[in-house]
């Protein structure tokens, strides 16, 4: 069964399947009905599921679904990921690809590879303070609250702690 997504209680089970690229207005609106569609359709060992499908930041796919109405099952997850790939062939656009991060950088997502991400902090693209989408939470209530979120404050503190260890002017006298 579709609800709308911001209805979705904060402890919604999501999934997030980040574009390649951006979605243009035309793409985002052509996928709407598909999305709505895929919600109030999808089961679990034949259970009517309360879930919704959204695109956020014109970047990111995200399905929620109210797990307090009914679980997902390894049946159910893979017809979501099928309706994933169907959305992607549908768009011309990569969704399941997940080597890249994501960050908001001057108001536009911004993807970046592992290997570039140590450059990056170092020539300052990076910040403490820029916004990185962790596309691995899990619920609703924290996409609200911490989606995206400062890159100190989540996994990626490792490198700007390097980088400043590096810039540290102390270690170029011992």
């Amino acid at each position: 069964m579709f609800v709308p997504f911001d209805q979705l209680p904060d402890a919604a089970r999501i999934w997030i399947y980040q574009a390649g690229r951006p979605l243009t207005a035309a793409e985002i609106a052509a996928v709407q009905p598909a999305l709505a569609q895929f919600a109030e359709a999808w089961t679990s060992h034949g259970r009517t599921l309360q879930a919704s499908a959204a695109i956020l930041h014109r970047q990111f796919l995200v399905i929620g679904l109210n797990e307090a109405v009914a679980d997902a099952s390894g049946c159910s997850i893979d017809a979501s990921v099928r309706f994933v790939q169907q959305v992607e062939q549908q768009l011309g656009v990569e969704l399941l690809e997940k080597s890249r991060l994501a960050f908001l950088v001057g108001g536009e997502v911004r993807l970046l590879g592992r290997q570039e991400l140590r450059q990056a902090v170092a020539d300052g693209t990076l910040t403490p303070e820029t916004l990185y989408f962790d596309n691995t939470i899990a619920q609703r209530g924290q996409l609200q609250q911490a989606w995206p979120a400062p890159a100190a404050t989540t996994w990626l503190a490792k490198y700007f702690a390097a980088e400043a260890k590096n810039q540290d002017p102390s270690r170029n006298h011992r």
